[in-house]
């Protein structure tokens, strides 16, 4: 067996034992990384060593870092309770505004299953409440998470873009974003119209009061992690959203402005100026930011850097460019770019997006600089089918609306996800392929 085949085998094994047992991915992937260097490739710990990504660790570390701090000095909830009050008696606009707000954390660079963390336990405490369909508030959540997640400074962008920028591939960061937000903003447009939005828009008038009054109700309720009212400890008679933005609330605003603007205007490194904005909070406020070291994504982290590391050896015994070739003899291209963007979404819908997508891109270098499929068009399909299967119940986010939907619908609901993530995994990969790759976008 060529060391190629050997590396191939490994990674497949790295995904199943990470899906059928509870083994971490990123700790499967530095083991393989160190045995097989080691005994096939006959490379020392450090040749090893030499594939960490220190790119990726640093934004991953800082952007959890700086999230973590403004969700536990409660800035982030201060502001979904603000958009939400904006909707008055709309219930209707309920789920949208869910799908908004967590389109926007993840699009400022909050990870993915980060967002739909802190948003989902309020979202399902509305389903509970004004009596809608979890399925849809769950659904519009983790969509609204995907679509924001691909933007030049989300975890998702930013580790796509790193991944095309090292392998020399033209790339068009601001064209995946807004490709990636409108595919999951017409998706949810079909989830609200199958699971009750229609049914929304009629009550809406009649509910209006009932939102006033949530809207209204002083600070005796907050939203926990099954969504019941439970008492404040505020002591205070003002409703939550109604109080007077704090000075850790105002210095946490200007901090996430300043990383969007420095990202984005100013090319500022994404990972050491969320580092930077961090560390200034936690000088100005150190008792606010004293846990927030412990909320850092650190199992994303460990996942990220073990799979790159692990693809940075295939990338060094030439197993790259072998699968390449491999995918090049396929008789059409067009047939190799719906398979490669198939296996994305199969093995994202039962283990990590952002293990899958530090994967299958290197592995798709070779057959993208044959040139014969646009490479901006394919990895914009890549990404798009590997994300949008994030609602199945064994991925992340999807268990995370399971575990906050209302009492004695969990299993409901988790049917439901199941079947809708997996029908995503065969109308993802097509969809893409007759939007982006078969027009020959890039």
């Amino acid at each position: 067996m060529s060391i190629q085949l050997v590396t191939v085998v490994a990674l497949a094994l790295v995904f199943l034992i990470a899906t059928v047992l509870p083994v971490h991915m990123g700790a499967l992937a530095f083991v393989a990384a160190f045995v097989i260097g080691t005994a096939f490739a006959g490379e020392s710990t450090d040749d090893i060593v030499s594939g960490f990504p220190g790119d990726l660790f640093v934004i991953l570390v800082g952007v959890t870092l700086l999230f973590a701090i403004a969700k536990g000095n409660g800035t982030v909830d201060r502001l979904v309770h603000l958009v939400v009050r904006a909707v008055g008696g709309r219930i209707a606009l309920i789920p949208w505004v869910m799908f908004v707000v967590t389109a926007a954390l993840t699009a400022v660079g909050a990870v993915v299953p980060a967002a739909v963390a802190i948003i989902a336990p309020i979202g399902m405490g509305f389903a509970r409440r004004y009596s809608i369909n979890p399925m849809l508030m769950g659904l519009l959540i983790i969509n609204g998470a995907s679509a924001g997640g691909f933007s030049p400074i989300s975890i998702f962008g930013s580790i796509v873009n790193g991944v095309v920028a090292r392998d020399n591939l033209p790339s068009n960061p601001g064209l995946l974003f807004v490709s990636s937000f409108v595919f999951n903003l017409v998706l949810s447009v079909v989830v609200f119209l199958l699971f009750g939005g229609r049914e929304l828009i009629r009550r809406s008038s009649s509910a209006k009061p009932k939102v006033a009054a949530l809207a209204h109700s002083g600070s005796s309720t907050v939203t926990t992690m099954t969504g019941d009212p439970t008492p404040s400890s505020g002591g205070t008679d003002e409703p939550e959203d109604r109080l007077p933005l704090t000075r850790d609330h105002v210095f946490t605003l200007i901090g996430l402005a300043a990383l969007a603007v420095g990202a984005l205007v100013f090319k500022l490194d994404v990972g050491f100026t969320a580092l930077t904005v961090a560390t200034v909070l936690s000088l100005v406020s150190p008792g606010s930011a004293k846990a927030a070291v412990g909320e850092v994504a650190w199992p994303t982290v460990l996942l990220i850097c073990g799979i790159v590391t692990f693809v940075s050896l295939m990338e060094r015994v030439g197993t790259i460019d072998w699968l390449g070739n491999l995918v090049t003899r396929i008789g059409s291209p067009l047939l190799a770019a719906i398979l490669i963007c198939a296996i994305g979404a199969v093995v994202s819908a039962f283990a990590s997006t952002t293990g899958i997508l530090g994967a299958l891109i290197p592995l798709a270098v070779p057959f993208l600089l044959a040139g014969e499929v646009g490479a901006v068009s394919m990895i914009i399909a890549l990404a798009i089918s590997s994300s949008v299967v994030d609602s199945s119940p064994f991925s992340t986010s999807g268990a995370l609306v399971v575990a906050n939907a209302p009492a004695g619908q969990n299993d409901k609901v988790f049917r439901g996800l199941m079947i809708w993530g997996f029908s995503m995994c065969a109308i993802a990969p097509i969809a893409t392929w007759l939007l982006f790759i078969l027009p020959g976008w890039g």
